[in-house]
C-alpha cells in the first residue's frame, strides 16, 4: 500500500507543481491558483504517507508506473511537447484521470484490507482525491473546451479562414498561373 500510495502523491505533487508554473506562466492565474493547492495538499499527503509508512521497507515501483505524462516506452512524447501542444483544458483532462485513478486506487484498498489503521488513512485519501476530482472537474467547466474564444477572435477580424488561402493575400502581385 505505501510504496504505491507514495508513488500516486508524489507524482501528483510533482505534475501540480509543473502545472502550477505551466499556467503561471501563459496567465492563467485562476489555473495556476488552483494548481498550486492541489500541489500543497498532495505535498502534504505525501508526506503523511512517509510518517505512516516509517521504516517499512518498501518495494521498488517502476519509475513510469503512476507518471501522468511521460509514461511508456522512451520514444512516447515529451513532457514539454505535451505541455507546448496541449490546451489548458487538455491538461486539466490528464489531470482528472490521474485524480480518478488515485480515487479508485485509495477506495480499493479501503474496501479490501483487513488491517483497520490502513482502512481509515485510505477511507481518508479516496475522501480527499474525491475532493480533488470535483475541483478538476469543475475547473474544466472554467476553461473552453477547444481552448480557442472564437467570438473574441471573429470579433477582431479572425477564424478559421484567416489562414486559408491568407498566403494568396499577401502575396504581391497576380496570383499565379494554374
Amino acid at each position: 500500500f505505501y510504496a504505491h500510495a507514495l508513488a500516486i502523491e508524489g507524482e501528483a505533487a510533482r505534475c501540480w507543481r509543473r502545472y502550477q508554473e505551466h499556467f503561471a506562466d501563459r496567465g492563467e492565474e485562476v489555473l495556476a491558483g488552483l494548481s498550486g493547492n492541489l500541489a500543497r495538499f498532495e505535498e502534504e499527503h505525501h508526506q503523511l504517507l512517509r510518517e505512516r509508512a516509517g521504516k517499512l521497507a518498501l518495494p521498488e515501483l517502476p519509475p513510469d508506473r503512476y507518471r501522468w505524462l511521460e509514461a511508456g516506452p522512451p520514444e512516447s512524447a515529451d513532457c514539454e511537447v505535451v505541455f507546448r501542444l496541449a490546451t489548458p483544458r487538455e491538461l486539466l483532462e490528464i489531470a482528472l484521470k490521474a485524480e480518478r485513478g488515485a480515487k479508485r486506487f485509495f477506495e480499493w484498498v479501503a474496501g479490501t484490507t483487513a488491517d483497520g489503521e490502513i482502512h481509515e488513512l485510505a477511507e481518508e485519501m479516496a475522501r480527499e482525491e474525491a475532493e480533488h476530482v470535483q475541483w478538476v472537474t469543475r475547473a474544466m467547466e472554467y476553461v473552453r473546451a477547444d481552448g480557442v474564444d472564437w467570438d473574441s477572435l471573429l470579433a477582431a477580424g479572425g477564424g478559421p479562414g484567416l489562414a486559408l488561402g491568407g498566403e494568396r493575400r499577401l502575396r504581391k502581385g497576380p496570383p499565379p498561373s494554374k
